[in-house]
């Protein structure tokens, strides 16, 4: 069976337990569909492709691919090591995943445009008197002169920042809602609110 599935990220809140307070995040996660099984004989590899999410709008490859599972907006593909007990159209609920199991959760982070170096790397800035009028959040030398001569790759400059994938690793499971489809998930979770995100048991 696949060790993930596809989920959408509600917010935050918090819950208060006996043993104190706890802040987590909701995430609305599946209820997911197979949609198609991939095999080492016909694909090359072993995997699970999911669906998620309803839509109306569909073109005509995708109104084949998805004939027999309905119309789902969202199709990720999972790793799995056995795919003979998984068929087409298998539904997968949240109930994979039970309170203190430790998860893995995919998302995009937050764009925020172009960004300076102060924003973007945590740069101190220049100098902040002695006549210093347009240097305060400037990144100061980026290079030495003749040797090497150049800019080194992977020199840390102004750019744009976030909108990147990025995994949040062994995040503990608060609380699991099976009628709701809710998980609850102790910490933050990369992305904005609604953000499409990927739910996988950690290790």
């Amino acid at each position: 069976m696949t060790q993930g599935m596809i989920g959408r990220k509600i917010g935050m809140t918090q819950l208060f337990r006996e043993d104190g307070e706890v802040v987590v995040t909701a995430i609305e996660a599946g209820p997911c569909f197979v949609t198609q099984v991939k095999t080492e004989a016909k694909d090359g590899y072993s995997a699970v492709q999911l669906g998620f999410g309803e839509t109306k709008r569909l073109n005509s490859p995708q109104k084949g691919h998805l004939k027999d599972v309905g119309q789902l907006r969202y199709l990720r593909e999972f790793d799995v090591e056995d795919v003979k007990p998984v068929q087409v159209g298998q539904r997968i609920d949240v109930d994979m995943f039970k309170t203190g199991d430790l998860i893995d959760v995919i998302g995009v982070s937050k764009g925020k445009g172009f960004a300076g170096v102060v924003k973007r790397h945590h740069f101190a800035g220049g100098p902040k008197t002695h006549g210093q009028s347009d240097r305060h959040r400037a990144p100061g030398s980026i290079g030495a002169t003749t040797s090497p001569g150049r800019v080194l790759k992977g020199t840390r400059m102004a750019g744009r920042m976030g909108n990147r994938r990025v995994t949040a690793r062994n995040l503990k499971v608060i609380d699991v809602d099976l009628a709701r489809h809710l998980l609850l998930v102790k910490g933050a979770v990369p992305g904005a609110k609604k953000g499409l995100v990927l739910i996988k048991k950690a290790g």
